[in-house]
């Protein structure tokens, strides 16, 4: 692994403990919330001030030690660097859940060379879990132990637990009667899990997250951490998934050609 990887892994955990540090005061609290979607004329998506001080904090970190390094943040927008390293980052993913005071929610933090994402963390500071995926493996950090995360075996859509955020939420009319197919084939949906599903796939409790309508900073953080843990993550035509679109992430890839198929 080379070194210059371990230490960005190193600085990963000061940003994703700097925007646990920004974030926790505003959650399960009274806080105003933001419609960015309204004022643009599209559907309710909304913002806080958790979210916008969580991502405040992570680039001041980043601009302090890696001022070369770009940026691409949901809240702040583009930052262009002169090195090929960029960070691509979700303060909160999952501001619904973090809204109505539930925990699936967390922070996304990407580190991309240039080419592809190399390093990715999903932080839940209220659970106290974060998995950071990089080098070709995936750990989770909890309750002071740290464990390596392997994806279960499922080789078929039938014994598959799936999972997508909304089953009709982000879906066209289209895109909904392909996941209702993968619904009514799979042993169990769960819905609801923004990033969070991610984090269970690595872990092995689901089988495939299928997702449409992301943007880069949804999912980059999500492919080195599922890959690392022995999974899979494309777009459904089975491409190259870090610019968001259409994603399916899988444990097992027998499911994994099984799900493209059906997604055709």
């Amino acid at each position: 692994m080379p070194a210059d990887l371990t230490d960005f892994a190193a600085f990963a955990h000061r940003l994703a403990d700097a925007s646990g540090a920004a974030i926790m005061p505003h959650f399960r609290a009274r806080l105003d919330v933001e419609d960015k979607g309204g004022k643009k004329g599209e559907k309710y998506d909304p913002v806080t001030i958790a979210d916008q001080n969580a991502e405040t904090a992570i680039r001041e970190l980043i601009a302090a030690d890696y001022p070369d390094h770009g940026i691409l943040g949901e809240e702040h927008g583009h930052q262009t660097g002169t090195s090929p390293y960029s960070w691509v980052l979700d303060p909160i993913d999952g501001t619904r859940a973090f809204i109505t005071g539930g925990p699936q929610w967390g922070t996304l933090i990407a580190l991309n060379d240039g080419a592809a994402p190399v390093l990715g963390v999903l932080d839940q500071p209220f659970t106290g879990e974060r998995w950071i995926g990089y080098g070709g493996r995936t750990e989770l950090h909890a309750r002071g132990t740290v464990t390596r995360l392997q994806t279960r075996a499922c080789p078929t859509v039938k014994e598959a637990v799936i999972s997508t955020t909304h089953p009709w939420g982000y879906f066209t009319e289209d895109e909904q009667a392909k996941f209702r197919k993968l619904d009514a084939a799979a042993r169990m949906s769960r819905f609801g899990g923004d990033c969070y599903a991610y984090g269970l796939l690595a872990m092995g409790f689901m089988d495939a997250v299928i997702e449409s309508a992301l943007q880069p900073w949804d999912i980059q953080a999500l492919i080195p951490i599922v890959e690392g843990a022995g999974g899979i993550v494309t777009s459904w035509a089975g491409g190259d998934a870090q610019d968001g679109g259409h994603v399916v992430a899988s444990g097992d890839e027998r499911l994994h050609a099984a799900l493209l198929k059906l997604l055709a």
